[in-house]
């Protein structure tokens, strides 16, 4: 249970920055930021689950990795940012680093 919680946590973790991005792009400023303040609470409260199982460096690590590569993706799919093959192989790279801990993980 603690790996869903991770997940949840980074999934979170990715709606803040979101978030703050929307709210520069609306008229509904408030309503975003606060969507955001939420996102970080939440994230935080799941990760604070998360590592009463998983060790302290893992699950920052995992859950820095997911909010990360899910904000990258956004950037690229919804607000134009650059694509370049040295910033997706960086993703890869990111993703790789989850997979081997969670791999490595004896949880």
């Amino acid at each position: 249970m603690a790996w869903t919680f991770l997940i949840i946590a980074g999934v979170f973790e990715i709606g803040w920055p979101l978030g703050f991005k929307l709210s520069q792009a609306t008229r509904f400023r408030l309503a975003f930021i606060l969507m955001a303040v939420l996102s970080m609470a939440l994230s935080g409260y799941f990760l604070w689950l998360a590592q009463r199982d998983i060790p302290i460096g893992t699950a920052y690590a995992v859950w820095t990795g997911i909010g990360a590569a899910g904000t990258f993706l956004i950037g690229i799919l919804f607000f134009n940012d650059a694509a370049s093959l040295m910033r997706l192989t960086s993703f890869f790279l990111i993703l790789a680093g989850i997979v081997g801990l969670k791999v490595s993980s004896s949880n």
